[in-house]
């Protein structure tokens, strides 16, 4: 399928994988709807009980005033579904905007140089991609991702004999697509498991980076997804970063392991991996500590607590997602260096994509480490943490150049 052609289905139209994911979420909502009606009506039962030996109109007044909560409930559950038909957007055409939202500063930036760069060259020649370049690294696109764009992008003006700058958006697209997926397919997904087995999510990253804030998303996420989440809080060295997962568990409903401040993080992993076990849980979030200022004792740390989760589950953890600031540029790449030799990192988060101007950084990273960008952070909302997409992330870029070829694509 041509990207173009994926790109319009993805804008208009959930995708498979998308569709399937919606299901699993409205089926956890009834599930969730249906429990609090339970509770509800237990709630009712218990308060019957209790004024049994009080006059029969108390009892009466409880039972009424029970019915009128739940109508109540009601009433707001039918406005909700009463939206107009404008705003029931499909899901994909909600993602699709985040990432154009949460692109908006770099798109702002880079776009208006590539066409400031158009307008002045209508010629496709050398001084053009020379300045092309500059644009790129100015994106933090990254130096190695920049040449091997170039290349590319000069190989086909030459092999379709392409002679001006209109359009060349579009082929920029196209190759900064192709560079990212690399013949690679679902570098996206998360390795969770299959229900009945308990998937360990190790998090790392310096602190400041909002670490915990996206444990806390991805929490919720999963969530809504119908698993049930466990939070470890191995972050043990930093004050305050203990009470702070506890604050997002609370948030999202989620409980969370933890010890004393200053405890061993392996211990808290080791108590962490036996309570989600216990409690038959399908997924454990493990925080952990964020200095890197003595190299070597973070990667015995992090070893240490590799070795205690595999000795329990010995295919754990299932992923290690390293979380990186994206307005930090070209230094997100050199922690990412150091945290890829520290352990096996195996998907990145970028979170605050929506707060810089140098969004290329997620092409800098995929092709000069190989490590796939699994997660993005679009903004400060619970639902802006979305899985990282190619061609939406392209879209994001270049939204209004696409939508003229975008319209001509045949369904």
């Amino acid at each position: 399928m041509s990207f173009f052609k994926r790109l319009k289905e993805k804008l208009m139209g959930s995708t498979e994988e998308e569709q399937q994911q919606l299901e699993q979420q409205t089926e956890a909502q009834a599930d969730v709807d249906t429990v609090d009606e339970e509770q509800q009506i237990e709630t009712v039962e218990e308060t019957v009980v209790q004024q049994q030996e009080e006059p029969e109109i108390v009892v009466e007044e409880v039972m009424e005033e029970q019915q009128e909560a739940i109508e109540e409930q009601q009433e707001v559950t039918v406005v909700e579904e009463e939206k107009p038909e404008e705003e029931k957007k499909p899901s994909a055409w909600s993602i699709t905007q985040k990432f154009k939202a949460g692109l908006e500063k770099t798109r702002n930036s880079f776009t208006s140089k590539v066409n400031d760069l158009v307008a002045r060259y209508r010629k496709v020649d050398e001084d053009f991609f020379e300045e092309l370049e500059d644009v790129l690294l100015q994106a933090d696109v990254g130096f190695e991702t920049v040449m091997e764009l170039m290349d590319k992008l000069r190989f086909e003006v030459q092999r379709k004999n392409i002679k001006d700058t209109a359009g060349i958006q579009t082929l920029i697209s196209e190759k900064l697509v192709e560079i990212y997926e690399a013949g690679e397919e679902n570098l996206t997904t998360l390795n969770l498991q299959p229900k009945g087995e308990l998937t360990v999510i190790l998090f790392v990253g310096v602190n400041g980076v909002g670490k915990t804030t996206t444990i806390g998303k991805l929490a919720h996420r999963l969530k809504t997804e119908g698993k049930t989440v466990m939070l470890a809080a191995g972050d043990t060295f930093r004050a305050g970063a203990i009470d702070q997962l506890q604050v997002w568990g609370d948030r999202v409903g989620c409980e969370v392991i933890k010890q004393a401040e200053g405890s061993d993080p392996a211990a808290v992993m080791y108590d962490a991996i036996r309570a989600a076990k216990n409690r038959n849980a399908d997924v454990l979030i493990c925080d952990t500590a964020g200095r890197l200022q003595n190299k070597v004792n973070l990667m015995n740390e992090l070893e240490k607590v590799h070795r205690v989760i595999s000795r329990e589950i010995p295919d754990a953890p299932h992923e290690v997602l390293l979380a990186l600031d994206a307005t930090t540029g070209q230094n997100a790449l050199v922690q990412a260096q150091m945290f890829k030799e520290a352990t096996n990192v195996t998907g990145i988060v970028l979170t605050k994509l929506d707060g810089t101007a140098k969004g290329g950084i997620v092409l800098a990273i995929r092709n000069k480490l190989h490590i796939p960008v699994k997660l993005v952070g679009l903004g400060e909302k619970m639902d802006d943490l979305q899985p990282f997409d190619a061609e939406r992330y392209v879209y994001g870029l270049f939204a209004e150049g696409l939508e003229k070829e975008l319209e001509q694509v045949e369904d």
